[in-house]
């Protein structure tokens, strides 16, 4: 049995569809854990046991975890949480006795690029998130931690401003390249441990994409898709901060996000080679043109 964690997120979500898709091959019997299960599609919710409730809290993961060969683990976002570590690291801790309590044997996580860099321990997000990964490996489930960049799919979150005015923003130089992933990509990497469980010990899976690209870089491959211009445009740390605040998100997950954006500007995710091994298949002109491009046309 598969555990499931954040079924109806970004990438949780992803996860989910694969294994499904794959059922009548793999064999292999679905939990998910959902705060609320009507987020689920009605085809979904016939073919996957559901546990109610949050993955933070520890009767939920004990009866989540029983009888469970794998988990695939993410600590979703909270906006107005009092602390990084309570995000990651505190949200981990009943799951981490629970895997111990039922001996389940394989732990996929999604974590982040930077273990080893010169910049890992003053990386915010990144730096709660690796804490939150030795957590679970301190527990000897069998644990792999995916590594991954910045998302292609976080543009998502800029397509009226790609659509209306033609402009994405960042806070890296224009010129700094660094990995790109798609989320469709890092889903598949998931899954495929998932579903081997050969594999022992523990380790870090990066998911590199095929290339490193700059804003400049990717304004001009938006261009050529969209058959539009399209700038990149580069955001200091202040109005970063102003914006994650006019959200309403606390002073700690901003000062955070700040420290993260700071660290990658520094190189944080540069720190691993890509290889046949780390790249990942989905460019970003083919992710433009199958996610970009239909969502600027909506």
């Amino acid at each position: 049995m598969i555990v499931i964690t954040t079924p109806t997120g970004q990438i949780g979500s992803r996860v989910l569809d694969v294994l499904l898709d794959g059922a009548p091959t793999h064999g292999e019997q679905l939990r998910v854990i959902v705060r609320d299960p009507d987020k689920l599609p009605d085809a979904v919710r016939t073919r996957v046991d559901i546990v109610t409730g949050s993955h933070g809290d520890a009767e939920v993961v004990d009866r989540a975890f029983a009888g469970a060969d794998a988990v695939f683990w993410l600590a979703p976002p909270d906006p107005r949480a009092s602390s990084l570590d309570a995000v990651y690291r505190d949200f981990t801790c009943p799951a981490a006795k629970a895997l111990t309590a039922h001996g389940v044997g394989h732990v996929v996580g999604v974590s982040a690029l930077g273990r080893g860099t010169a910049v890992a321990d003053r990386a915010g997000h990144v730096t709660a998130s690796l804490d939150m990964d030795d957590l679970i490996a301190d527990t000897g489930v069998a644990f792999r931690a995916l590594a991954n960049p910045s998302f292609m799919d976080n543009l998502l979150w800029q397509v009226a401003s790609i659509r209306d005015h033609g402009v994405f923003t960042g806070t890296a130089a224009a010129d700094r390249r660094a990995p790109l992933a798609a989320v469709q990509d890092i889903a598949e990497t998931a899954v495929g441990l998932l579903l081997d469980r050969t594999w022992t010990g523990v380790g870090e899976v990066p998911v590199l994409g095929p290339e490193d690209l700059s804003g400049n870089d990717m304004a001009r491959i938006m261009s050529d898709v969209l058959g539009r211009p399209v700038r990149y445009e580069r955001q200091s740390l202040g109005e970063l901060r102003a914006q994650f605040a006019g959200r309403g998100m606390s002073d700690a997950l901003v000062q955070g996000y700040i420290a993260m954006m700071r660290a990658k500007d520094e190189g944080l995710d540069n720190g691993v080679g890509r290889t046949p091994e780390t790249g990942s298949p989905t460019t970003f002109r083919e992710w433009c043109a199958q996610v970009l491009m239909p969502a600027v046309r909506a």
